[in-house]
């Protein structure tokens, strides 16, 4: 019931401005002209925060928004038939979240917040209705929509044909990669998922998880210090990454 009523209660009249965004170039804005930009920014509405936990939307719920993550982090979560749990994604500030549901209309996994996080809201009747008149925002659309299936390739590929250690050194090369373009130092960062949550994403146990960030601070390619991590050796990590043979895990 608290969910319903953040889901509810967000919007309330808040508008957002996009060009006083930190981030308007990591989301939809990016692509579109001055004109362009204001259409878009009539539409978008900043919700009130969300708490750690809280739940942005859940499955089977009818789509009426897509979400631009501005502050904190959330993990996408889906769940077999006996219940259990599995994170398929991560969203960082300047990512989307919601186009799970654009070929149904109906969400197909939750969205949690790993922290406490920001998002702004745009509604789908006006989005479709702006669009329809931007040219470069349809354009913009299907790029992020591309990513995403892009991203969902890759991340089936990493779980089918790479062993823990490969794994996670793509995990941490792509966390790198993200905030950098966040701005933020790709050689030292807080993780914001847990390792329960890290283990689900990469189909691993949280102790290989631990085992395998040991071994990576053992050999020199990274320090861990809580949920804080360094890379030491940037070009190795990247190397096994995306460039060692693949070895399927055991």
């Amino acid at each position: 019931m608290t969910d319903q009523i953040i889901h509810l209660q967000g919007l309330k009249g808040s508008k957002h401005d996009c060009s006083k965004c930190s981030i308007q170039l990591l989301c939809l804005p990016a692509a579109l002209n001055a004109d362009e930009f204001d259409k878009l920014n009539s539409i978008v509405q900043k919700r009130r925060p969300l708490k750690r936990g809280s739940l942005l939307f859940t499955i089977g719920q009818k789509q009426s928004c897509i979400y631009v993550a501005r502050e904190g982090a959330f993990k996408s979560v889906v769940y077999n038939s006996d219940g259990d749990s599995h994170v398929t994604g991560f969203h960082l500030p300047g990512e989307i979240l919601g186009l799970d549901a654009l070929g149904s209309s109906y969400h197909t996994c939750d969205a949690m917040a790993l922290t406490l996080a920001d998002v702004c809201e745009i509604p789908l009747a006006d989005l479709e209705r702006v669009a329809s008149h931007v040219p470069g925002l349809q354009h913009q659309l299907l790029k992020i929509i591309g990513q995403s299936i892009n991203r969902d390739q890759k991340h089936i590929e990493l779980l089918s044909n790479r062993n823990a250690h490969a794994r996670m050194a793509m995990f941490l090369h792509q966390l790198a990669e993200r905030f950098k373009m966040l701005g933020r130092s790709g050689d030292r960062f807080m993780i914001p998922m847990s390792r329960d949550d890290i283990g689900s994403y990469l189909g691993l146990v949280i102790e290989t998880v631990s085992r395998t960030l040991s071994k990576m601070q053992d050999d020199g390619l990274i320090a861990v210090n809580g949920r804080e991590v360094q890379i030491l050796n940037y070009k190795r990590l990247r190397w096994l990454a995306h460039e060692a043979p693949s070895q399927r895990t055991a």
